[in-house]
């Protein structure tokens, strides 16, 4: 369900279709987002998922979506 739901919100942030997005897909390779469209996603992953604000230490692991899934995953 985590995957679903954040699937569909990358999907709209970048444009994209939902079913191009896999747990592998990188954010900077594949969806060539800048560290601004990263943290831009990820204020939005706080409030569609009720967490915290993300730091920044965790903010610069994350690379794929899967490590999105992770941190969601271990937070919520």
């Amino acid at each position: 369900m985590v995957f679903e739901k954040l699937s569909k919100l990358i999907a709209e942030h970048f444009s994209i279709d939902v079913e191009d997005i896999t747990m592998d897909t990188s954010f900077v390779e594949d969806l060539n987002a800048d560290s601004i469209d990263i943290m831009d996603l990820m204020m939005s992953v706080e409030d569609e998922f009720g967490l915290a604000e993300v730091d920044e230490s965790a903010m610069e692991s994350i690379k794929t979506v899967g490590d999105v899934v992770g941190y969601i995953s271990e937070h919520i």
